[in-house]
């Protein structure tokens, strides 16, 4: 292994442990209210723009992961998936297309939204959390707080994506998201904000399922379609909460 691959690890490892320390509580806050949305039969959404969106698909339809998480898909939006790529950034900064997508979606008063955005200046998850607790839903908000001290809102508000949420974790990615450097290259590299925020998302599930077993409900879990039963077990459970899931038909 390269120097700077040993870098990378030891960067990533240190972050992560950053994290765990530091965001204990978020965590346990933001884990208590996924589990009280599961008992009280709401709906689970996440979202995020670009790589953002990583993380937010991590936790839907998976292996391990709650049957109940809904990824809330921006055409265009999520993922680097249109080309240009550069659209994606652009649409990211479109006034109205965040309300657009909640207000003809199935997300109502009383469900849970994770929304994911390094810097959270962009037009899209600001806009995205206002509207959503305007129309009664918990926002979580997985973000920098590094940015806001160093780069302007682009929303018309001048906030960002911290002001407008029910609880704010925050990942500690310095900004640039740039862990490594060396002679020759001009900017910093080896991000590490997929990492951190997966990371983030996956502790605040795997405690809500803790939760809810503690209080004697069982958490609504896939298994992997790769063993022996997993597809069975999957298609029974998708079947009990086909009102609560909207990534099958």
């Amino acid at each position: 292994m390269t120097d700077l691959a040993g870098q990378y690890f030891d960067a990533a490892i240190a972050h992560l442990q950053r994290v765990r320390d530091e965001e204990a509580d978020g965590v346990e806050q933001a884990a208590e209210a996924l589990a009280r949305t599961v008992r009280e039969g709401g709906r689970i959404f996440t979202f995020g723009a670009g790589h953002s969106s990583l993380p937010a698909q991590d936790v839907v339809y998976r292996a391990g992961g709650l049957v109940l998480m809904n990824l809330l898909d921006v055409p265009g939006v999520t993922g680097v998936n249109v080309v240009p790529a550069q659209l994606g950034s652009a649409l990211e900064r479109v006034a109205g297309l965040a309300t657009a997508t909640l207000d003809t979606g199935p997300a109502r008063a009383g469900d849970l939204l994770f929304v994911i955005s390094l810097s959270g200046r962009q037009v899209m998850p600001v806009e995205l959390a206002r509207h959503a607790r305007e129309r009664g839903l918990t926002v979580i908000g997985l973000t920098s707080l590094a940015y806001p001290e160093a780069v302007s809102s682009r929303h018309p508000s001048g906030t960002y994506l911290k002001d407008n949420c029910d609880i704010v974790l925050d990942s500690k990615i310095a900004v640039g998201d740039g862990e490594l450097s060396v002679e020759g290259a001009e900017t910093t590299f080896g991000p590490v904000s997929t990492l951190t925020t997966v990371a983030l998302m996956q502790a605040v599930v795997a405690s809500a399922v803790g939760k809810l077993a503690a209080a004697g409900i069982t958490p609504p879990l896939f298994r992997s379609g790769n063993v022996d039963g997993g597809r069975d077990w999957n298609a029974k459970l998708m079947a009990e909460h086909k009102d609560r899931i909207f990534y099958s038909f």
